[in-house]
């Protein structure tokens, strides 16, 4: 099963029309869960959530009061909704301004539009690649830092289906950055490899038949390396 990044999480969650508070009825807000643990410990379950940052939210005006009363503290609530579920929980808040900086604003929402737009554009460009058997311009853009993780990750898998074995020393080569990306180029490469029958001599890194007994390069025996 694969698992969800982040960003594809975000992505799942902008395509959601955003709930509405059941307390006051206003448009609740994105927000980035921070990197502290909540409740039994076990984290929050999601990197993101709807929360209400309404201040005149009837839960968040008689939370004050009621924590203050219950248990001696300055603190209130928000409200909270999982993405995907219709019930609604709370979250404690110690000032006006708590949580509010995980708020995703609508800047960071036209960055994440942008992105998706990146995103769709890769995906298209190597849709026509792989039909085209363009290996070029798919190592293109997987070692082309600027492109969006996904068209990268996309672009390796891709490699590993259709690649030629000239593109091995390029792909053992570069550095990505990204250990999710670094672990999928080198799946590519096996499977390169799986799909020509060759492997890497031991001893000089050049290419070789997988059922080579001499290097054909340096000459050393490999036979069983």
């Amino acid at each position: 099963m694969a698992i969800e990044t982040k960003d594809q999480f975000l992505e799942r969650m902008m395509m959601q029309e955003k709930p509405n508070c059941p307390h006051c009825n206003q448009l609740m807000s994105v927000w980035e869960v921070p990197p502290i643990n909540f409740s039994d410990g076990l984290g929050w379950g999601a990197p993101y959530l709807f929360v209400c940052f309404n201040d005149d939210c009837s839960l968040y005006k008689d939370g004050w009061q009621n924590i203050e009363e219950n248990y001696g503290h300055l603190a209130s609530y928000r409200c909270i909704c999982y993405l995907g579920e219709k019930n609604f929980e709370c979250m404690p808040v110690f000032s006006a301004v708590g949580g509010t900086g995980q708020v995703i604003d609508d800047q960071v929402m036209l960055q994440e539009e942008v992105l998706k737009e990146n995103i769709k554009k890769g995906f298209s460009i190597l849709a026509d690649c792989y039909v085209n058997q363009n290996t070029i311009e798919i190592l293109r853009l997987l070692l082309d830092s600027g492109q969006p993780a996904r068209v990268r990750l996309k672009a390796a898998e891709m490699m590993g289906d259709i690649g030629p074995v000239e593109a091995v020393d390029a792909l053992k080569t570069a550095r990505f950055g990204n250990e999710k990306l670094q672990e999928e180029v080198l799946k590519a490469v096996r499977k390169i490899h799986e799909r020509h029958f060759t492997r890497e001599c031991p001893f000089c890194a050049e290419i070789i038949k997988s059922r080579a007994k001499i290097c054909r390069h340096c000459g050393k025996e490999v036979a069983g390396e």
